[in-house]
């Protein structure tokens, strides 16, 4: 994993971007531009935000709109062809293979793991599998998980199958991470903990698009935030000017009150 020398680049964007489930419009021309760092949507429940990463990453079909990665079209695309493409998206439970290893389920999410018969009878495969074999536990040295190596993924705690699930991730030469709640349920040091690895991770070229509610932990790691409600963006920007803006406390209020 290298710098990334260009911190500001577009990596995704949507373009009025809508989805209708019958007369819910639950995205209304949608407009967001991802690039190489860390950004935060934001909004009370319904506002739309997990039927926008839905529809991102091909689990929902758009109406209307476009979606862009790297300047190419993967509009409607399916799952695993958005995958191929760099973007993983995990949900808001963790979905390991419980009954495997950590290192099994790092070495299972390698993209191109698997080689047809031929191959698999000569020493290429085994020079492969030895290099994933490193890779990986280079990626659990990175995590703090290399001492979990050989525990079963089921006897892991939230917070550290939240680190695999990004494990997993890195195996894949992904670029895009998309997470739904990566913090929810997990206890505040080892909530910071992850967001500080989302932060060097970010620093190193892996950009991150997260919808988040705990705003009291996340806010000092995103470097933007988008606030939706009612399938719209009502506003953009950083932490401060967010915080700060009327429409913004109008629509928390409201959704509490």
């Amino acid at each position: 994993m290298e710098t990334h020398s260009e911190l500001n680049k577009v990596e995704l964007t949507t373009q009025k971007l809508t989805k209708r489930f019958g007369e819910l419009q639950a995205l209304d021309e949608v407009s967001i531009e991802i690039k190489n760092c860390i950004t935060l949507i934001i909004g009370p429940n319904g506002g739309g935000k997990t039927t926008l990463i839905n529809t991102v990453t091909g689990f929902l079909s758009a109406d209307e709109g476009e979606v862009f990665f790297k300047k190419r079209e993967i509009t409607n695309l399916s799952p695993h062809e958005i995958f191929k493409r760099g973007i993983v998206r995990t949900f808001q439970t963790p979905k390991p293979l419980l009954k495997l290893t950590v290192i099994e389920n790092l070495l299972i999410a390698e993209a191109n793991y698997g080689e047809s018969i031929i191959q698999s009878l000569g020493r290429s495969w085994l020079a492969k599998e030895e290099m994933l074999v490193k890779k990986a536990f280079s990626v659990l040295d990175f995590l703090g998980l290399e001492h979990m190596w050989n525990e079963f993924a089921m006897n892991l705690s939230g917070g550290q199958l939240r680190l695999l699930e990004i494990g997993r991730a890195l195996m894949c030469q992904t670029k895009l991470i998309i997470m739904d709640e990566p913090i929810a349920g997990i206890a505040p040091d080892l909530s910071h903990a992850i967001l500080k690895k989302f932060r060097k991770l970010s620093e190193m070229g892996i950009s991150f698009l997260i919808v988040e509610h705990r705003l009291d932990i996340v806010l000092e790691y995103v470097d933007h935030i988008y606030v939706m409600a009612g399938g719209r963006i009502i506003a953009e920007g950083r932490s401060k000017d967010i915080l700060e803006n009327p429409e913004v406390i109008e629509v928390y209020l409201g959704a509490q009150s």
